[in-house]
């Protein structure tokens, strides 16, 4: 436990130090700090607690936390998420790790819970890893993911269905991360065909998605691949993912011919006013609401029906409303980008509401002070 001293004394802020060395000369105190977020999140709590309970052990000492939300609640602006109490000395270089450990949590969950809500009907699976900063924020960006999907799917939505990496799969209740293939084997394979049979050779008995972007040729090599796997079109084992980067349409499309698969399958969706961005999730380049409804199409003339279609590249929560809106097709969303675009939105904060039982907060932050008579929902 001493290495968990060490990292304290390595990472806490200077000011909190000071503070602790300062108390321990003038007598400690027993206090209670009220942890909360500016904005409204969705309550990932677990990673700081579990690592508060490290440091009390670490410390010989007991932090008492009176969690106010279950894991996976809504929270409001301003709203205390948990008050924790204990010796203002063995707590007051804690802070500036505690909140590291919740505050892009509970943003990133709310991120997953609305992206969820907002495609209920199809399946996420969690792409964060490469966009993190280390492993810690790998986990924590998991778990977060994992969080806000739990809550989506209390109110009907399918939710997260797993992510893409071994180490943080427990999260989404599964042994190992899913995924088939990088736009990288496609390269290395000279072909989109030959890349899916090189995985069916060395994975004969798993599921494939095949990447169909790489030379531009979204509709043309995927029909090429489900004729070559006929037998996996027909069961439902065969899926294409298309990832269309910004700077293209897919296979067939432009404005005008973008336009035209909307009116035939979504034309109340681009007869409503449309700001620019919402506009490009719906026909421009990338992969719009357009080009998936055209792959739909043109795999089902094909008698492909059961191939199930996979997108990616940035679907955040605005983006899968369009595409709710729209009535994309799609099966699967593979996505990391739940995770907060605007970070100053993640960071929490920690004031000192009470001093040895008596409350006492700086002026304009009374809303954190214990309300009388309020029901705590969890208490530890």
């Amino acid at each position: 436990m001493d290495a968990l001293n060490e990292d304290v004394s390595a990472r806490a802020d200077t000011y909190f130090k000071r503070t602790r060395q300062i108390v321990g000369r003038f007598g400690d105190r027993q206090v209670t700090y009220a942890v909360f977020l500016r904005r409204p999140v969705i309550c990932a709590p677990r990673l700081m607690l579990d690592w508060l309970a490290q440091a009390a052990t670490a410390r010989e000492t007991v932090f008492a936390t009176d969690l106010m939300y279950e894991e996976g609640d809504w929270v409001g602006a301003g709203e205390p998420i948990v008050y924790i109490s204990g010796s203002m000395a063995l707590l007051s270089d804690l802070e500036t790790i505690l909140l590291q450990k919740i505050g892009a949590a509970c943003v990133a969950a709310h991120n997953a819970y609305q992206m969820c809500l907002a495609l209920p009907s199809v399946a996420f699976l969690a792409m964060d890893a490469r966009h993190c900063a280390g492993a810690e924020m790998q986990d924590m960006m998991a778990y977060a993911a994992s969080v806000g999907s739990n809550a989506a799917r209390k109110e009907g939505a399918k939710g997260f269905v797993g992510n893409a990496n071994d180490g943080t799969a427990h999260w989404f209740g599964s042994p190992k991360g899913l995924g088939t293939m990088p736009h990288s084997l496609i390269g290395y394979a000279g072909s989109t065909v030959r890349a899916a049979e090189m995985f069916r050779e060395t994975y004969p008995d798993e599921p494939m998605t095949v990447l169909v972007d790489y030379f531009g040729r979204e509709i043309t090599d995927g029909l090429a691949v489900a004729a070559r796997f006929p037998e996996m079109a027909a069961a439902g084992q065969l899926a294409f993912r298309l990832d269309t980067h910004g700077g293209r349409f897919l296979e067939g499309l432009d404005p005008a011919e973008s336009y035209a698969v909307l009116e035939r399958h979504a034309p109340g969706a681009i007869r409503r006013y449309r700001g620019e961005t919402e506009l490009r999730y719906l026909m421009g380049t990338g992969v719009s609401a357009a080009a998936i409804w055209r792959m739909r199409e043109a795999l089902n003339e094909a008698g492909y029906d059961k191939v199930k279609i996979v997108a990616s590249s940035g679907f955040g929560v605005d983006k899968c409303r369009v595409m709710q809106d729209a009535h994309a097709p799609i099966d699967v969303v593979g996505t990391g980008s739940f995770i907060p675009d605007l970070w100053s939105e993640t960071y929490a904060t920690a004031d000192i509401v009470a001093y040895d039982g008596v409350p006492m907060v700086k002026v304009g932050r009374e809303f954190l002070l214990r309300k009388n008579g309020a029901r705590k929902k969890v208490g530890s």
